[in-house]
């Protein structure tokens, strides 16, 4: 079990494990849970860490079929700008493997926002904190469990 799996049943929270063979050499992990899984990218959602210029770390829950715009993610969270936060950090920070970071059950709680296109899908699939290992809930209780905002923080693929 892993935090995020732990807190997820400690609440009582209805959620689905899934598990993949997870390739060293991928070059997007969320891409590959998508992939494997058999799953809409638009519904796997990609967890990453941003600094803000005060050296806070936000946590940003946007879709694998798109980016994460810093510039909306700033306005978000009312700071001046932010950019993608070093990666030692982000695991020092949450206590997982970039590549397996879940918004659940990391280490210290940051703020959170979780891009606004999960509100309208039953289910978001995030990673369970595990490289190969992705967890389905409900955006609404992803919400609670992170205290989460909902914002318009992701960028469509091209």
């Amino acid at each position: 079990m892993t935090p995020a799996i732990n807190l997820l049943k400690k609440n009582g929270v209805a959620h689905q494990v899934l598990s993949y063979a997870h390739a060293p050499g991928a070059d997007s992990y969320g891409g590959e849970a998508a992939s494997l899984l058999g799953l809409d990218p638009s519904q796997v959602f990609k967890t990453l860490l941003a600094a803000t210029e005060k050296h806070e770390l936000l946590v940003a829950i946007v879709p694998v079929s798109g980016s994460l715009d810093l510039k909306a993610l700033a306005e978000a969270a009312g700071c001046r700008k932010c950019e993608m936060a070093d990666p030692a950090a982000a695991q020092r920070a949450t206590g997982y493997l970039v590549g397996g970071i879940s918004p659940l059950g990391q280490k210290k709680p940051h703020r959170t926002f979780l891009d606004e296109s999960a509100r309208s899908l039953e289910a978001v699939h995030v990673s369970a904190g595990r490289r190969g290992l992705e967890v389905a809930l409900a955006p609404d209780d992803l919400v609670v469990l992170t205290q989460a905002a909902y914002a318009r923080i992701g960028k469509p693929g091209r």
